[in-house]
């Protein structure tokens, strides 16, 4: 299969998962809407930037789905993309692992993990963070990134109260102050 064909199909596989996402959101008295690149008007809003700001302004939760809607962007770059169009204070990326190793937790035991790391260390280390294109659209616009365990129950709750949870990457690897 081609890579373009591949890249389609995952998106229209992630429109499978923003639905299923926003009925469990739903299910817990939120509303919420999926915003998709691809236009399926049947299960989905076109994602129009003004349109999922007004959204967020409204208390709504915005999953957006379909990528960027076209093939070679990874979902991360997408990510990446749609938080810095909507403004988003910080870029929360979801993972298997409690935050940013030194290498494969998994295959090697030695690994370290590393609670904050700059963009450029990540870069330039080849951290297993996300793809090279997100990191640098996160920089170059000051967005923090935030790399963290979904599996863990609650996790996204103490990120959004101010807990320290995964890994951070950020222009200056130090802690903020204050």
């Amino acid at each position: 299969m081609d890579r373009a064909t591949g890249d389609y199909m995952g998106m229209l596989a992630t429109v499978i998962n923003a639905l299923a996402l926003q009925d469990a959101i739903e299910k817990a008295g939120v509303a919420t809407r999926v915003l998709s690149a691809i236009e399926m008007r049947a299960v989905s809003e076109p994602y129009i930037r003004r349109r999922a700001i007004r959204h967020l302004e409204k208390g709504r939760v915005v999953v957006f789905a379909a990528g960027t809607g076209n093939p070679f962007f990874t979902t991360d770059t997408a990510g990446a993309l749609r938080a810095v169009e909507i403004g988003a204070e910080v870029f929360l990326k979801a993972s298997k692992v409690d935050g940013i190793y030194t290498a494969d937790p998994a295959k090697d035991p030695g690994a370290v993990k590393l609670p904050r790391v700059g963009y450029i260390e990540a870069l330039n280390r080849g951290l297993a963070v996300m793809d090279t294109t997100a990191i640098s659209l996160c920089m170059d616009n000051k967005l923090p990134i935030v790399v963290f365990d979904l599996t863990r129950r609650g996790n996204i709750r103490r990120i959004v109260a101010g807990e320290d949870v995964g890994s951070v990457v950020t222009n200056d690897a130090t802690p903020p102050k204050g």
